[in-house]
């Protein structure tokens, strides 16, 4: 097992001396430290919902190759993100901080490279770090010895890179591609004489759902089951009941369907006939068939995740690709390896595609960790990914800035038992108005208990992209909700002012002003007994 580090800060090493045990068996510890510090390679893929990773028990896919890091690591049952929107995301994963603390609140934002995040940290510590694949923070990636990136969101096929500076386009499948930069970089661009830090980000499976060409039709053979809450009304939660995210309304046929529109113009002629023959298939179906109604919502749930599984397909396999790469060159036994994605994803859930609320399957992602020599199994505690920066820096033995919000999660990786968690996790969305007109809320989240506030801060709807009623936009929402998780881990029943809901909702407001504090967020502060 990797055992704490002789040199690492006394800040550090005062802080395990306060943790006592957890809940997690612990493993025998090493008389002595390694000789060499633990690579890392991180993977993240965009919109990966934990549902479509087998090692979760969905039953939805089969994704054997990350499921290979979770059989000799740890798989983190109660993961979150602190912003549930791509950008935002990772910016809080870069910095191990809150959206308001890093600056990067929605979409619209440029991420502002200057200040400290984890890779600079690691780089100055001897560490060689690189990324490939997506970025999408609008600034140019800095603490980085290497970076091959996309521009903004990218594309499926023969998409753009920026390589260090240089753009240039690279013929194929996006998601190969990211695979084959990573094998290349550990191959002949790694400086062999230094612990390397990889980051391989993904664009699949982010909308449009655009897979493979060997993934095609994967999985026609059979109906996926439609979610119980698919056709939910959404009452007692207005903000729910006002966005434009329903996979019945707001998913296109043309645009996310591939129906009369033509997806491939960066396609190569062997592609473009594969691509044609399948989605004109599909199309003369669709077009004899006449659906409407609830045909035609759930025809259109059906086509959403044929072809949102198809690119996991791809991910799960060149996620294996680089994991034998590793195995096959000495380094699998020496390096962290971890698997997430930058938020949850709907899988029909409520009716909805995309991501945004604080309702878990958004708030809640896929994290699994393989740490040679670590515990095995599955973590319960709340963890979310403003954690990650301090972990890998503790990893590392470098020191863990005093203002980063997360908290390492190098105790639970190796076993130790740890008394004192945290008991709550803080979230805040700040996108309104924006597409899918999802209304700015925070929230905490406990064991048991959600408490959201949706909240109108007075800005003006104006005419930003992908609204489709402005409308409707213009409608102020400032609510409470109230979920058991226990008894209605769906989300369906807001209970918050009902009868004897009282106690809670102060409990649960106590804890949310406490986070705030600690965040740095007391203007958002609603007094306690405000209902």
């Amino acid at each position: 097992m990797f055992l704490e580090n002789s040199l690492r800060p006394l800040r550090r090493i005062s802080e395990i001396l306060l943790l006592a045990p957890l809940l997690l068996p612990a493993c025998k510890q090493e008389e002595t430290p390694p000789e060499e510090p633990l690579n890392i390679f991180f993977i993240m893929s965009d919109d990966h919902s934990y549902q479509t990773i087998s090692a979760y028990g969905h039953g939805l896919n089969h994704t054997p190759n990350i499921d290979r890091i979770a059989r000799d690591g740890i798989v983190f049952t109660r993961s979150f993100v602190a912003n549930s929107l791509s950008g935002p995301s990772r910016a809080c994963l870069l910095t191990g901080k809150h959206s308001l603390a890093n600056g990067f609140t929605d979409n619209a934002t440029i991420f502002d490279g200057s200040q400290q995040t984890f890779p600079k940290l690691l780089r100055q510590a001897g560490y060689q770090t690189a990324i490939v694949g997506k970025w999408h923070l609008g600034s140019v990636p800095q603490g980085f010895d290497y970076w091959n990136i996309l521009i903004g969101q990218g594309q499926y096929y023969s998409p753009t890179f920026i390589d260090n500076g240089d753009t240039t386009v690279i013929q194929g499948y996006a998601t190969q591609i990211t695979a084959d930069l990573a094998i290349n970089w550990l191959e002949t661009l790694r400086d062999k004489e230094k612990p390397f830090m990889l980051m391989m980000h993904n664009k699949a499976p982010h909308r449009t759902w655009m897979p493979d060409i060997e993934d095609l039709g994967t999985y026609d053979r059979e109906d996926i089951p439609l979610p119980a809450n698919f056709y939910d009304d959404y009452r007692g939660r207005e903000a729910a009941s006002l966005q434009e995210m329903r996979i019945d309304k707001d998913m296109r046929p043309d645009y996310d369907l591939k129906i009369g529109f033509d997806w491939t113009t960066r396609m190569n002629p062997n592609q473009r006939e594969a691509w044609n023959n399948y989605y004109g298939r599909i199309e003369e179906e669709f077009n004899a068939a006449d659906l409407k109604d609830n045909d035609l919502a759930e025809w259109k749930y059906q086509r959403y995740m044929r072809d949102y599984l198809g690119c996991i397909n791809s991910v799960d396999r060149n996620v294996g690709r680089v994991l034998d790469w590793l195995e096959a060159n000495g380094l699998l036994e020496n390096t962290l390896v971890i698997y997430t994605s930058d938020q949850g994803f709907y899988m029909g859930e409520h009716g909805w595609f995309d991501k945004r609320f604080m309702y878990e399957e958004s708030f809640r992602t896929p994290l699994i960790i393989r740490m040679p020599g670590g515990r095995k199994g599955t973590a319960d505690k709340l963890v979310q990914n403003i954690d990650l920066a301090p972990t890998f820096l503790d990893i590392a033995g470098v020191s863990v800035p005093e203002d980063m919000h997360g908290t390492s999660l190098l105790p639970l990786l190796e076993g130790k038992k740890v008394r004192r968690w945290r008991d709550a996790l803080y979230y805040h969305y700040h996108e309104f108005p924006a597409e899918h007109t999802v209304r700015k809320h925070f929230g905490v989240r406990d064991g048991r208990y959600k408490l959201i506030r949706f909240y109108d801060d007075g800005t003006p709807p104006g005419n930003r992209r992908g609204i489709k009623d402005p409308e409707k936009a213009k409608v102020t929402v400032n609510a409470w909700e109230l979920y058991d998780l226990e008894k209605d881990p769906s989300e369906m029943h807001n209970v918050y002012g009902q009868p004897g809901t009282r106690r809670i909702t102060r409990i649960m407001k106590r804890k949310l002003s406490k986070l705030q504090e600690q965040y740095g967020e007391e203007s958002f502060h609603i007094e306690e007994d405000e209902q």
